[in-house]
């Protein structure tokens, strides 16, 4: 009897999620159309641009992440290969760019707390009120 151990081969260890019936994006392809957007003044823009930088701001002061420590709780997440491409090029524009070395989990902790204390802050006004409503 061979006491050599099997292992999975690299295809069964990087396949697709069970239940995933839709094929893989084509990364070539063009990507879907912004909607339709009503004309906004210039005058309306830098207003919207002032408040959003303020809350931003005070959300931050409100709602601090737990940083780099360890952490008793967990939760997944699936995203889309596009979702991962995005958060994985804002770690590297991050780095690169601002000096700042964030891993992955830490970027979407820091995310999630200027999204919820802007909820907390502007309830229905909020981003993730605006964003989900479109939904």
């Amino acid at each position: 009897m061979s006491r050599r151990v099997s292992l999975p081969a690299a295809d069964d260890l990087f396949r697709p999620t069970a239940g995933s019936d839709r094929p893989a994006p084509d990364p070539t392809a063009d990507p879907a159309p912004e909607p339709a957007v009503r004309a906004v003044t210039e005058s309306d823009r830098e207003r919207r641009q002032a408040t959003e930088r303020e809350t931003e701001r005070e959300a931050a002061r409100l709602r601090r992440t737990s940083g780099r420590v360890r952490h008793d709780e967990k939760m997944t997440v699936y995203v889309t290969s596009s979702e991962l491409h995005d958060l994985e090029h804002a770690r590297l524009v991050l780095r690169s760019a601002h000096g700042i070395a964030v891993d992955r989990g830490r970027l979407v902790r820091e995310a999630l707390a200027v999204v919820l204390a802007d909820f907390e802050a502007n309830g229905e006004d909020s981003v993730i009120v605006r964003r989900l409503d479109q939904s």
